[in-house]
C-alpha cells in the first residue's frame, strides 16, 4: 500500500514558499511523498498579480515550474509530483486533505488584505480538510506573557480535560517523537468562577481553586497516559493553567516548533464543520506553524 503524501500548496507568494519548506521536511520525516499543488482561480476581473485571467496556458504553470526548479537539486527533496488545478482555492483545497496524511500552508496567500492574520484559504482548509493542517506563518510574530521556554525542539498540544481529543493528542506523541521534540500539554481551566445574586452582586466563587487544578491535573495526566506508553521516548509535560487557553497556547507558541489543536466535532444542530473560537485565535496569533487536527470518528 502507497504512503499518502503531504500535501503543500503554493501561489508562489513568499508566505507559500515558507510552507512548502516546511512541508519538504515534514514528508523527509515521514518517509512520505511530496505534493506540491496550486489552485488557478481566473476571472474576467481582478488585479492581473493576484489572478490568472482566462484559461490556463497549455505550455505550463509558472508557479508549478518556479517550485520544480526550486527543487530541482536539493539533495534533501523527496519524490515529488506537482498538479495545477483550477476552480475557487477556499473550495479546492480543503479536498486536496483527502488522499493526504497532511496538507501544509502558508497564513497568507498573493490574494486578500495584507492587514489580515490569516487568509480565507487558510481558515476554510483548516475547518473542511479531512486530514492535519498545517498554516505557516510570517516570520516576526510578537508573543508575550510567558517566559522563554526551556530549551530544545519542543511541541506544544492544547488538551481539553473535559473533553480531550484522541488524534489531537496521537497527532501531537508523534510528531514529537518524529523531531525528537519535548512534548508540553496545555491545559486551562476558566477562573474566576464568577455567580451573581440578586440585586446583581458578584458572589465569591463556591469552587477551592485549588481543587480544580488538582482534577484537571488528574484528567490531564489519565488521557496522556496511553500515549505515554506508546511513545516512551517522549518526554511529556503537563502545564495546568488558569483562564484562556487561547491565550496561554499563543504564549506557550513562543519558540515552539509547533501548537497541535483540534477541531470541533459536528453537532446534530450545526452539521457544518467548526473550528472553535480557541482554535481560531492560536491560527490568527501563534509565533510559530499550527497544526489543525480534525476530531477523531464518533464511536458506534
Amino acid at each position: 500500500m502507497s504512503t499518502a503524501p503531504v500535501v503543500a500548496a503554493v501561489d508562489g507568494s513568499e508566505d507559500s514558499l515558507r510552507a512548502l519548506e516546511w512541508a519538504l521536511d515534514a514528508a523527509r520525516r515521514r518517509a512520505a511523498p511530496l505534493r506540491v499543488v496550486h489552485v488557478r482561480q481566473y476571472a474576467a476581473w481582478g488585479q492581473a498579480d493576484v489572478l490568472v485571467a482566462g484559461p490556463p496556458d497549455a505550455g505550463g504553470d509558472p508557479v508549478i515550474d518556479e517550485v520544480r526548479a526550486r527543487l530541482r537539486d536539493r539533495a534533501d527533496a523527496p519524490a515529488a509530483e506537482y498538479l495545477a488545478l483550477e476552480g475557487v482555492p477556499g473550495a479546492v483545497l480543503p479536498g486536496l486533505g483527502a488522499d493526504a496524511q497532511l496538507l501544509v500552508l502558508g497564513s497568507r496567500g498573493r490574494g486578500g488584505f495584507a492587514s489580515l492574520l490569516l487568509g480565507s484559504n487558510g481558515l476554510a482548509a483548516a475547518r473542511d480538510a479531512e486530514c492535519p493542517v498545517v498554516v505557516v506563518p510570517r516570520p516576526g510574530r510578537e508573543v508575550h506573557g510567558e517566559e522563554p521556554a526551556e530549551p530544545g525542539p519542543r511541541v506544544v498540544v492544547g488538551l481539553h480535560a473535559d473533553s480531550p481529543d484522541e488524534a489531537v493528542l496521537g497527532f501531537a506523541f508523534a510528531e514529537a517523537a518524529r523531531r525528537e521534540a519535548r512534548l508540553e500539554a496545555v491545559a486551562a481551566y476558566p477562573w474566576p468562577v464568577q455567580t451573581w445574586s440578586a440585586p446583581g452582586r458578584l458572589v465569591p466563587p463556591p469552587v477551592d481553586q485549588d481543587a480544580v487544578e488538582r482534577e484537571t491535573r488528574s484528567l490531564a495526566e489519565g488521557f496522556l497516559a496511553p500515549h505515554r506508553e506508546r511513545h516512551p521516548a517522549v518526554r511529556a509535560d503537563v502545564r495546568i493553567l488558569a483562564g484562556d487557553a487561547a491565550g496561554h497556547l499563543v504564549a506557550a507558541s513562543r519558540d515552539a516548533d509547533l501548537v497541535v489543536v483540534g477541531r470541533h466535532r459536528r453537532r446534530l444542530l450545526a452539521p457544518a464543520r467548526l473550528m472553535g473560537s480557541v482554535t481560531q485565535a492560536v491560527l490568527l496569533h501563534a509565533a510559530c506553524p499550527v497544526a489543525v487536527v480534525p476530531p477523531s470518528p464518533p464511536e458506534e
